[in-house]
C-alpha cells in the first residue's frame, strides 16, 4: 500500500483552494471541508476506493435534489440529500445509486430513507467541489473532530465563492489574427482566470470599435458538434453559421466559452447521450446525472467583453434566457437576433427540447 500523502496547508483564495481540493477528487484522495458548524471530510464518489470507503463509513452518500427526485426520495433539507450508508455499502454499489447510466442495468433501487435532520454545510459544499472537478455531482461524507493529516483543508464558502473569484480574475493573454473560413478579417483573443483551468476564447471579425453596441454570439464549446461534426445537436451550425452571419453583417464577436455540455464536462455530457438514447431529452439526462437542466454560467461573458471594451450587443441566440443572464451580468443587451438552423433527423428531438425549454425555433 503506498503511503498516504502528506497534509498540505489550506492554499491562499478560493480559487487555489477550490482547484487543488478539486484535483484531489479527481485522484480520490480525501478533502476536509471546515464551516462554522464544524469539519466533514469528504470523498467524490466517482473515485472512491473500499480503503477510503472504509474511513467514512459512518458518514453519508451525499446526492443532488435533481438525483433525489429521479429515486423518488423525499427532500427534508435544503441544497442535498444524505443517504446513511449501508454497513455493506461498496463502492461498486454506490455508485449505481449516483450514475443513471446504471438505472437500467440495477433498475430496482430504494426505499431510501434520507437524514431529516439539518445537514453540515461542508455536505452541499462538497457536491459543488464534484462538479468543479468535472466529476459525477456526489459524495461521501462524514463529520469529524478534525482534518487528518493525509486531507487537503478548504474552507465551506470555496467552492461556491471559486466562481465568482475566477471570473474577476479572468485576464486577456494574447490575440493574433487568425483568418478563418467565412471570415478571412479575424482576430482570435485568449482569456484566462487565475485557476488555470479551461481558457475561453473570443472571435473578433472586422475589428468592430470598443464602445458601440457590437453584433455578437455567445457560443459554449461543443466538442462533439464543432469539432467532429455530430449530428446530435445544432452546434456545429451555429458556430459557423455565427462567424458567417457576423461577417457579411459588417463585424462582430464570437465568444467562445469551456462550457462543455451545457457545464456539467464532456464526459458527463456523454453520459448525457447514453440517457437521452434511453428515451430522456437534453434537459432530463442532465437532471437524472444531478445536474440542474443548465449549469452555464454567463460572467465570464460579460467579463470577456469588458475586458474588450464592449458594454452593449444585439445578441445572436433563440433563447431569451440568455439574453437575460447576459443582462443580468452587466451587459446591455439592445436587440435579440434569431439564429435558427433547419433540424435533421438526428437532431430533431434535441431542438424539441430546446424548445420546450424556451428557445423560440
Amino acid at each position: 500500500m503506498t503511503a498516504p500523502p502528506r497534509h498540505l496547508p489550506r492554499p491562499r483564495g478560493p480559487v487555489a483552494a477550490a482547484t487543488r481540493a478539486a484535483i484531489a477528487f479527481r485522484e480520490g484522495l480525501p478533502v476536509a471541508i471546515h464551516g462554522s458548524d464544524g469539519t466533514s471530510l469528504s470523498y467524490a464518489l466517482e473515485t472512491l476506493t473500499s480503503e477510503a470507503l472504509a474511513e467514512v463509513k459512518d458518514g453519508a452518500l451525499v446526492l443532488t435534489h435533481a438525483r433525489a427526485r429521479t429515486l423518488k426520495i423525499r427532500l427534508y433539507t435544503p441544497d442535498v440529500v444524505a443517504l446513511p450508508l449501508d454497513a455493506l455499502a461498496a463502492p461498486e454499489t454506490l455508485l449505481t445509486i449516483a450514475d443513471p447510466t446504471f438505472d437500467l442495468a440495477a433498475p430496482l433501487k430504494g426505499p431510501f430513507t434520507p437524514l431529516r435532520d439539518k445537514l453540515p454545510d461542508a455536505f452541499a459544499a462538497s457536491v459543488k467541489l464534484a462538479k468543479l472537478a468535472g466529476l459525477l455531482p456526489a459524495t461521501v461524507c462524514v463529520r469529524v473532530a478534525e482534518a487528518p493529516s493525509h486531507s487537503i483543508s478548504i474552507s465551506v464558502t470555496d467552492p461556491q465563492d471559486y466562481e465568482s473569484e475566477s471570473v474577476d480574475t479572468l485576464a486577456l493573454v494574447t490575440r493574433a489574427r487568425v483568418p478563418l473560413e467565412g471570415a478571412e478579417d479575424a482576430e482570435l483573443v485568449a482569456f484566462r482566470a487565475r485557476d488555470g483551468g479551461a481558457e475561453h476564447y473570443a472571435i473578433l471579425i472586422h475589428a468592430p470599435p470598443p464602445h458601440e453596441t457590437v453584433l455578437a454570439r455567445v457560443h459554449s464549446e461543443c466538442f462533439t458538434g464543432d469539432l467532429l461534426g455530430s449530428l446530435r445537436c445544432d452546434c456545429g451550425p451555429q458556430l459557423r453559421g455565427a462567424i458567417e452571419t457576423i461577417a457579411k453583417s459588417g463585424g462582430g464577436i464570437v465568444l467562445y466559452l469551456a462550457q462543455e455540455g451545457r457545464g456539467i464536462g464532456l464526459i458527463n455530457k456523454l453520459r448525457a447521450y447514453r440517457l437521452q438514447d434511453q428515451g430522456f431529452d437534453t434537459m432530463e439526462a442532465n437532471e437524472r446525472l444531478g445536474f440542474e437542466a443548465d449549469e452555464r454560467l454567463y460572467r465570464v461573458a460579460a467579463k470577456m467583453l469588458s475586458l474588450l471594451g464592449y458594454s452593449s450587443v444585439r445578441l445572436l441566440t433563440n433563447n431569451p434566457a440568455k439574453a437575460e443572464a447576459l443582462a443580468d451580468a452587466g451587459i446591455e443587451v439592445v436587440a435579440r437576433v434569431p439564429h435558427r438552423f433547419a433540424g435533421t433527423t438526428h437532431n430533431r428531438g434535441y431542438l424539441a427540447a430546446k424548445a420546450k425549454a424556451g428557445h423560440l425555433l
